[in-house]
């Protein structure tokens, strides 16, 4: 039987791992395409917006 908190190929300073996890996606993007991100991010948000008051509006209308 295992110890508490032992787990095959571990997660925490393995060096074996090299960094790379599921958890670690973030840091394979390219600084260049941050700006990029933040634009798109920028630009969902207010489709998001848009679409939460379109919905806001069909909720008030009541049977229109």
């Amino acid at each position: 039987t295992r110890g508490r908190g032992a787990r095959p190929g571990g997660r925490r300073g393995d060096p074996k791992s090299g960094g790379q996890g599921p958890g670690r996606a973030p840091s394979a993007i390219p600084p260049f395409a941050l700006p990029q991100i933040y634009a798109l991010n920028r630009v969902m948000t207010e489709l998001e917006q848009q679409q939460f008051d379109s919905f806001c509006k069909q909720m008030q209308g009541g049977g229109e």
